[in-house]
């Protein structure tokens, strides 16, 4: 039997109707496990909660400062945006300034989650581009970062380039873990996406908003991220998301990315504190909750926080006559280590 914990349940009518679990884990910047629920050790990929770790290489290599990338650039290059006009906008001025196209982006096309965006494509009876792709910041950050090391910009989405050979090592760094120990998959997008434990994860978001112990240059890659990220949060997922809203509410406080599969990533800033949730059926609804729960446990946010994003912690279930019918109800509790 999987050792799983209660993540949250879905009430319908008085009746608890759905179950979603799951694990999760609180570590600091040192590898210590604070809190956990389930297995603090439980293997999975990264995804997009990896982005802004990522991101790092692109103010490592200098990218960022010799092409002038403003903080809603830079605030891209960590995003899972919705292809809103204004995230494809952004992405479509990163690549004017590095003298390159939409073509050179090697992440796939989809349609945009953007209803509006997605409705004037439809009307214009246009397709999509990758600029769209809800990844296309990460890689135009990724491009920036080719053309800063001085390497080919062709095929910098495949493991053996050096743009992924330096982001495994910077994963590596901030994780606290063998580089040779990461097992790489393939991403949505095709790029490399990191397997590890979520305990890895969480030292590597303690390690992000409060990289009080890395090199001078991670350090102030991580600096410039979780100030980008804070100073811009609708870039990094859309109006009305979770991530985004979290962000803008606490973005002082917390940096934090989603991901695929039911992982959110999160570090407390000037706190040394990560925290990595991870719901087993990769149910969304129940992320926020969960989310939410772990940070009151741990006092990370203040009441007014948590009242500004009570729509999150306690979603209601609605029917198609838009009546409440029942509401999602986190379950989640930390077992904290003294």
């Amino acid at each position: 039997m999987m050792k799983l914990a209660k993540m949250a349940t879905v009430t319908r009518s008085g009746l608890v109707e759905s179950t979603h679990y799951g694990d999760a884990v609180v570590a600091d910047g040192d590898g210590r496990v604070l809190g956990f629920a389930g297995d603090s050790e439980r293997w999975a990929y990264m995804r997009s909660s990896s982005k802004p770790l990522q991101a790092l290489l692109v103010v490592q290599t200098g990218a960022a400062d010799r092409f002038a990338f403003t903080e809603k650039e830079l605030a891209i290059c960590c995003a899972s945006h919705c292809g809103s006009a204004e995230h494809v906008a952004t992405v479509l001025n990163i690549l004017e300034k590095l003298g390159l196209g939409e073509a050179d982006l090697e992440c796939g096309v989809h349609l945009p989650g953007d209803s509006q965006e997605r409705q004037r494509l439809t009307c214009e009876g246009t397709e999509p581009g990758p600029a769209h792709n809800n990844c296309s910041g990460k890689h135009a950050g990724m491009l920036a970062s080719a053309l800063a090391m001085g390497v080919p910009t062709a095929g910098y989405s495949q493991p053996e380039h050096p743009v992924q050979q330096a982001t495994v090592r910077n994963i590596a760094a901030m994780c606290d873990m063998p580089a040779e120990e990461i097992r790489l998959g393939v991403d949505g997008c095709g790029v490399p996406t990191f397997g590890m434990p979520l305990r890895n994860m969480a030292i590597g978001f303690a390690r992000l908003a409060t990289p009080q112990d890395l090199s001078v240059e991670l350090k102030g890659a991580a600096e410039r991220i979780c100030e980008a990220m804070a100073a811009a949060p609708v870039m990094i997922s859309g109006p009305g998301s979770f991530n985004t809203t979290l962000l803008e509410v606490a973005g002082d406080t917390v940096t934090c990315k989603g991901g695929a599969e039911g992982l959110f990533m999160l570090g407390v800033r000037g706190r040394n504190m990560g925290l990595a949730v991870k719901i087993s059926d990769a149910g969304g609804r129940a992320q926020a909750p969960a989310v939410l729960a772990a940070l009151r446990q741990l006092d990370v946010l203040t009441d007014k926080q948590h009242e500004s994003l009570a729509d999150f912690a306690y979603p209601q279930v609605s029917n198609c006559h838009g009546e409440i019918v029942g509401q999602i109800n986190a379950e989640l509790v930390l077992e904290i280590n003294e």
